[in-house]
């Protein structure tokens, strides 16, 4: 990851309704959630829903699939990984991040 795509998923993430429904897919799994399932639980309005689950799509931190009438929506690990890495890869002197890096004790 660059900092060209690091930079839309960080902007995607910084809303409060946003980030709740990212953690809502990172909970979910892979399996996901149907758009109905997200709105249910998070309370939010299926136009709002619509344009927040785009953005998560559009910034590569959300995939989603058609499961008959239901669009499924899942969080993209990988992609979350990846951005997680590209913001600790500094802390240990360009060496891919220890779980203690964030400790600033990287072996």
């Amino acid at each position: 990851m660059d900092s060209s795509s690091a930079v839309p998923a960080l902007a995607a993430l910084a809303h409060e309704r946003r980030l709740a429904l990212f953690r809502a897919l990172v909970v979910a799994g892979p399996d996901g959630l149907s758009a109905g399932a997200i709105a249910r639980a998070l309370d939010v309005p299926p136009s709002s829903l619509s344009h927040h689950l785009g953005l998560l799509e559009q910034a590569g931190l959300a995939t989603v699939r058609r499961a008959g009438r239901s669009l499924i929506y899942a969080a993209d690990f990988a992609a979350m990984r990846a951005l997680i890495d590209f913001l600790l890869l500094d802390c240990c002197q360009g060496v891919a991040p220890a779980e203690n890096c964030v400790t600033g004790e990287c072996q």
